[in-house]
């Protein structure tokens, strides 16, 4: 049995199991037991897709309008005259093959790959090193991109990536419960409408299933987005 702490079981308590509007919901979520940490915010959408058909997988990328209250260590692949500017723009490594070589030989202390189409034949090789870590550049989630300095900026900052996993749901860190409410309330409200607008078309019946909202160390809070 998964060990529970007083105060997760205090909050459980506090949690009605009832849906709720995105609000009250918000304000739900940030009345649970604090912590000695600034707590990340997700939100997690389960939908009505089926995970096993290439056309209705939901993938991607999306800067939410307040963050989400951490920077993100980005690297870039690219080519020599991009590197300046990578670095610049935030990148703690940038480069292509000495850069490939680093992470060949074990190195790994980054969150983000961003890589140039003029270098992914030589970055493909780190499919089976950063593909099960989620850090494989891809152009379905904006990683893989002519603007290089643009897309670390923007991961730096805190830009979120999303994939559906094998049971359909999606989910996304959307903030900080340091936040104040309503700017917690906009990026949740941005990243549900960004995933509604997603929906394949090869998508039957009820897309949206359920919506839920937890922070790290708290139960969650079923959202109302009818």
């Amino acid at each position: 049995m998964r060990f529970r702490s007083r105060r997760y079981k205090s909050d459980l308590e506090k949690a009605s199991g009832e849906k709720m509007g995105l609000a009250d919901a918000v304000k739900k979520v940030r009345t649970f037991g604090s912590t000695k940490f600034d707590q990340s915010v997700e939100c997690v959408m389960q939908l009505g897709i089926d995970p096993k058909q290439a056309d209705q997988t939901i993938r991607g990328a999306l800067s939410l309008p307040h963050g989400i209250g951490k920077s993100r260590k980005v690297i870039a692949f690219c080519e020599d005259s991009d590197v300046e500017g990578a670095r610049q723009a935030g990148a703690v490594e940038a480069g292509c093959e000495e850069l490939v070589e680093k992470i060949q030989g074990g190195w790994m202390d980054f969150d983000v790959a961003i890589a140039s189409p003029k270098v992914m034949g030589k970055v493909g090789k780190l499919g089976r090193v950063l593909g099960p870590q989620g850090k494989m550049p891809s152009p379905k989630n904006g990683t893989v991109t002519m603007e290089v300095a643009q897309a670390v900026k923007d991961f730096a900052a805190g830009k979120v990536e999303f994939r559906n996993d094998s049971g359909g749901n999606v989910h996304a860190v959307v903030g900080k419960v340091s936040f104040e409410e309503n700017k917690l309330a906009e990026n949740i409200e941005t990243f549900i409408s960004h995933i509604k607008r997603l929906k394949p078309s090869a998508a039957k019946g009820t897309y949206i299933k359920k919506v839920c909202i937890s922070a790290t160390m708290s139960p969650s809070v079923m959202v109302d987005v009818s």
